[in-house]
């Protein structure tokens, strides 16, 4: 027991000198674990990171301007049925709606166009017969009026004369009449029957361009019904091998953004591959959500090779700014972090700086002009460093030391940066 608490005692003396150390300012600058980062050679970068969905350049909606029943699917130019992913011609049938109600509608119009020429006829033939009256009516009215009243014609013959020939004129009219109502028939007629034509071609569903089928949205058997507004049938790329980025930029940054922008993405589907594109246009048809003002860009992009497929994810960069490829790199941290208490001499005043330790181990701060910087690195221009130098990006704590250690790694090595979650940039 009593060695016990002589240990105990000496412990604890021990650990009253250390506070009493530690607690006057002490304790060496070198005591203090620094994180670091290594200055390294290379391009920065400055982007605004966002995610866009890869679309079509031109997707036509195929539909139906008629109701029916889907009767059979048309071959594509592999010669097989059309389904998803067919490749198609313009002109190429694609479905067949039942068109026995259109062929019917059709015969009813031909005949209801005989019938109109038919009347046509009919009434020309009045007009003839009409003319004819007239004729005899004036050559009779013209006699009787030489005569006059008299004693070789009496009143009532005279007054039927002049009757007979006005109502000769009349009936002339009436034949004039109904040959133009014939003729305006004929014409309505005619309109019925292209009509009914037209109708009956749209029974075959026809691709408008060349493409691909994307989405087929029918089946054999199923009724399609055009009332006030078209059935989709078929969504048909025009040319995979040309593809737009849809991507929805803030407000805050859309200002950056110009037409003919460089654009770097990458998808989930080809990890490790990047792409290039440009900005071919800005909407102006800004959308809210959850208060947030939003613009969608159109990024274009070749795809000569088709790997970029419908809809997929991009993760695209908009370039804003590149450094030299041989560029001076230093990790973002290390721009932004002072010494507990630090206070710039005259000669720092306004200017940016990063730490060093010098050969006491404690931080020094050196001059740096910095450049364009992407999300984890800043180019800069330093006298007196190069590749490899360490620079503080920050402070370990007691814990973090002991983690390190435990781990088998020194903390007080250059340590990688951490990048930054997509969406956010550095200036």
């Amino acid at each position: 027991m009593r060695k016990a608490s002589v240990v105990l005692l000496v412990l604890a003396a021990f650990g009253a000198a250390l506070w009493w150390w530690l607690g006057r300012g002490g304790a060496p600058a070198a005591q203090v674990a620094y994180k670091t980062g290594a200055l390294t050679v290379g391009r920065a970068t400055q982007t605004i990171r966002a995610t866009g969905t890869i679309e079509p350049e031109d997707l036509i909606d195929i539909g139906a301007q008629i109701t029916g029943q889907i009767m059979a699917f048309g071959t594509d130019a592999e010669g097989r049925e059309v389904d998803y992913c067919s490749v198609v011609r313009k002109g190429q049938l694609l479905a067949r709606i039942d068109d026995v109600t259109y062929k019917a509608e059709v015969t009813i119009a031909q005949a209801a166009l005989a019938s109109a020429n038919a009347k046509l006829a009919s009434a020309k033939a009045d007009v003839t017969q009409a003319t004819a009256s007239l004729r005899q009516a004036e050559r009779d009215w013209a006699r009787a009026q030489k005569l006059g009243v008299g004693d070789a014609l009496s009143q009532k013959d005279f007054d039927a004369y002049q009757s007979a020939y006005e109502i000769a004129v009349a009936n002339l009219d009436v034949c004039n009449a109904a040959v133009a109502q014939a003729a305006a028939s004929i014409a309505q007629a005619q309109a019925e029957l292209e009509k009914a034509e037209r109708n009956l071609s749209y029974c075959d569903i026809l691709s408008t361009v060349d493409g691909v089928v994307i989405d087929r949205r029918v089946n054999i058997g199923q009724t399609v019904t055009a009332s006030m507004s078209t059935p989709s049938l078929f969504l048909v790329a025009k040319d995979l091998r040309k593809i737009e980025i849809w991507v929805p930029v803030n407000e805050a940054d859309i200002g950056e953004i110009q037409v003919g922008q460089e654009v770097r993405f990458t998808v989930d589907a080809f990890p490790g591959r990047d792409f290039t594109g440009r900005v071919g246009r800005i909407r102006l048809n800004a959308s809210m959500t959850s208060n947030v003002v939003t613009y969608t860009v159109e990024v274009t992009t070749d795809n000569p090779d088709g790997l970029l497929l419908p809809y997929l994810t991009a993760n695209v960069s908009f370039v804003l700014a590149e450094s030299a490829p041989d560029a001076l790199l230093a990790p973002v941290a290390a721009l932004r972090w002072r010494p507990e208490g630090w206070v710039p001499p005259p000669e720092l005043e306004g200017r940016e700086v990063v730490f060093v330790q010098d050969a006491q181990g404690a931080p020094r701060a050196v001059p740096v002009e910095p450049g364009v910087s992407d999300d984890v690195r800043t180019a800069i221009v330093a006298e007196g460093l190069g590749p490899g130098d360490a620079v503080i990006t920050g402070t370990m704590t007691a814990l973090e030391v002991q983690q390190a250690a435990a781990a088998g790694q020194n903390p007080f090595l250059p340590q990688p940066p951490k990048r930054l979650p997509p969406g956010r940039r550095v200036r």
